[in-house]
């Protein structure tokens, strides 16, 4: 019993011993310190606003996607109104809706066969497609009805954007007719919308909105009749005119129809199948899906200098996506500054209070980016341009192959892959925006972003890019080097708390990963990082650009950034590229070959030295 007690108290003394060693081992570790990127540092001086108004992905998926559009309008060109659908509807029901419509409306909707034919059709084939352009049109409805209310437009007239472009303010058809109206260019600029190499207001909400209210009003001067006034909308009045004359002197709709072009026969029909199934959606168990934003919960702001999407993403933690689906008439990605006009970026309510609140800093942050693409561009003109022609065959064309995905359309996957729609269509011989399930796509790696502006490096939408990337010299030897670095959410996980993590912003997980929001689920694997060109043996105008990049990683990570000659521990999470950057000026190849390192394997608390 004596000796059980004494192994006891043995025991309990040790057990103490190693956990005061382990306390103490834990009290002297040193905690990294997190260095902030210039972006970083400017975001946590932001007043905060507690609003939460966000479009999520669903909406901005909705916004962008062409099918809808593309659907419609092949429905509206092909669909033969003799032909009989088979679909529950009884004909005198229909009838009694239909007289209930026109007794609140400026129309003459009156039953015929054909547009019973057209009501079932799209009831049969296009049930989800309304469900969705119902919850959009919570979002463009208001518009249309406060300009159509200002010039004494029958409210019913917003129907028709429905039929023109599916409420897609990016739609174009084969002729070239552009935005929710479907302006062709010179009817555009007839009605004094700006069209140039930054902007088209065709796809501005508001603005084309206005001129189509104006034609409108201009149209019924002409005819007094709204019906024709929709026919010439379409078909244009020259050819309205030439159908009355056909009809020998008849001036109603369903008398001339006849005599219009093929695709206007069916427009009126489908104009009024489009009211009958917003009015009646619930009779027939159409459920619109949810509408997530509306435009009361947006705001606009006037931007005092040139910014990018990019940018604005960045600095209010918000994806591009967003800013495109808000502004749809800037082409480029580019808010311009034109001398003497203004231009406006819509944005949610809170983002805008967040930007109003801290112009002074995000402006300074602009000018800083001016500042790097000013250097890079600079630097580029000392580059011969026979060291150019060779460098550029050296680069090859790169092609992945994408297989199309079910809600894919050209936009979504032209934003993952960072190229332009027109880049896909050209590389896949695409002529419309129609895109099959299961289609496969080149990407091709080498597309030239200089090529997407007309004032170079200037409004490049993406202006992290690095000033190595706008120039190199003949004699480089390129490489790639490290290795794309993933991470897998655990609980307790944010973007925040994992953009700290591995040294890199919310905004740049956003990119790396097409993340619409800052929601991130249990399980998901991130990438952290990509794998970077290495560059051996650089030149002349490379070791300025070098130079440059470390005064400006300098000026980024302030009084904290890393000291030369030290020892670094390799922690978890860490790269030979992510070391590099934290010290100005060095390179993987320098931490190779300073650590004799061959495959650029690292693990957590190897001893790396950081010579100067």
């Amino acid at each position: 019993m004596i000796i059980k007690k004494i192994s006891l108290v043995v025991t309990a003394f040790f057990s103490i011993s190693m956990f005061a060693q382990e306390t103490a081992t834990a009290s002297l570790e040193i905690k990294p310190e997190v260095k902030l990127s210039y972006l970083d540092s400017v975001k946590s001086s932001f007043k905060k606003n507690d609003m939460a108004a966000r479009v999520d992905s669903l909406w901005m998926k909705e916004l962008t996607s062409l099918d809808i559009y593309d659907d419609l309008s092949k429905d509206i060109q092909t669909i033969n109104t003799d032909i009989t659908v088979d679909e529950e509807l009884p004909t005198e029901l229909l009838k009694q809706r239909l007289q209930a419509m026109n007794e609140k409306s400026p129309f003459n909707i009156e039953y015929n066969q054909g547009l019973e034919n057209i009501i079932k059709s799209f009831l049969k084939n296009r049930r989800k497609s309304f469900s969705r352009l119902m919850a959009l049109s919570e979002y463009y409805f208001p518009i249309f009805e406060e300009s159509f209310s200002r010039h004494n437009i029958p409210l019913e007239i917003k129907y028709l954007a429905v039929v023109e472009s599916a409420l897609n303010p990016k739609a174009v058809s084969k002729m070239g007719a552009t935005g929710l109206w479907q302006f062709m260019y010179g009817t555009g600029k007839q009605y004094a919308l700006k069209i140039d190499s930054y902007i088209d207001e065709r796809s501005d909400p508001m603005k084309a909105t206005a001129a189509c209210s104006e034609y409108m009003n201009k149209m019924f001067n002409v005819f007094n009749d709204w019906e024709l006034v929709l026919a010439s909308y379409n078909s244009g009045p020259g050819n309205v005119t030439k159908a009355i004359r056909r009809s020998g002197g008849q001036t109603k709709y369903w008398d001339i129809r006849s005599n219009l072009p093929k695709e206007t026969q069916g427009y009126v029909p489908a104009f009024y199948a489009t009211m009958y199934l917003f009015e009646y959606h619930k009779e027939h168990g159409i459920n619109p899906e949810r509408a997530v934003v509306k435009n009361f919960e947006t705001d606009t702001v006037n931007i005092k200098n040139e910014m990018t999407f990019k940018q604005i993403a960045d600095l209010l933690d918000m994806p591009q996506s967003q800013i495109q689906l808000l502004n749809p008439s800037y082409k480029l990605n580019v808010v311009p500054h034109y001398q003497g006009e203004p231009h406006f970026l819509r944005l949610p309510k809170d983002k805008i209070a967040t930007f109003v609140s801290n112009e002074d800093q995000i402006y300074a942050y602009v000018q800083h980016q001016s500042g790097i693409r000013t250097m890079s561009k600079q630097l580029a003109l000392k580059v011969g341009p026979k060291a150019k022609a060779k460098l550029e065959k050296t680069i090859p064309t790169e092609t992945e192959i994408y297989k199309v995905q079910k809600g894919d359309n050209l936009g979504a996957i032209a934003d993952k892959y960072d190229v332009s729609i027109l880049d896909l269509k050209k590389w896949n011989n695409i002529k419309g925006n129609s895109i099959a399930l299961g289609q496969n796509l080149k990407i091709k790696s080498n597309a030239d972003p200089i090529a997407k502006n007309p004032k170079d490096l200037k409004a490049m939408p993406e202006t992290d890019k690095k000033p190595t990337e706008a120039v190199a010299a003949a004699d480089e030897k390129e490489k790639t080097s490290g290795q794309t670095q993933e991470y897998v959410v655990a609980a307790g996980d944010n973007l925040g708390s994992i953009a700290k993590k591995f040294g890199t912003t919310i905004a740049d997980l956003k990119e790396l990963n097409n993340l619409p929001s800052n929601n991130i689920g249990l399980g998901k694997t991130l990438i952290v990082s990509k794998a970077v060109l290495e560059i051996d043996e650089p030149s002349t105008v490379n070791n300025a650009i070098v130079s440059t990049n470390a005064s400006v990683d300098s000026f980024k990570k302030g009084a904290s950034s890393a000291k030369m000659g030290e020892d670094y521990y390799v922690k978890k999470g860490d790269s030979l590229y992510s070391i590099s950057k934290k010290y100005p000026g060095v390179t993987i190849s320098d931490i190779k070959k300073w650590n004799g390192i061959k495959d650029g394997d690292i693990k957590p608390g190897m001893k790396l030295k950081i010579n100067g």
